[in-house]
């Protein structure tokens, strides 16, 4: 169980999510999320493939909207 602290628990949950926010952004992103070389190269291959074809690409929006049909 964690200890709850006074001042924390004066912070409404807007403030307490801006915390989390500017604590997350203070980390080195090295540090908090290393990124294997076999990931870095994949990632690298999917930004050089939608460059190549940016017509392939499907919208975030045009993606959620098909997923959201198949739940109905």
């Amino acid at each position: 169980m964690v200890d709850k602290s006074p001042i924390l628990e004066s912070m409404t949950a807007q403030e307490r999510i801006a915390l989390m926010g500017r604590l997350w952004d203070s980390l080195d992103a090295a540090v908090a999320a290393p990124m294997s070389p076999a990931l870095a190269a994949e990632l690298t291959r999917r930004e050089a493939d939608a460059d190549a074809d940016p017509e392939a690409v499907i919208p975030w929006q045009a993606l959620r909207d098909q997923l959201r049909s198949r739940l109905t």
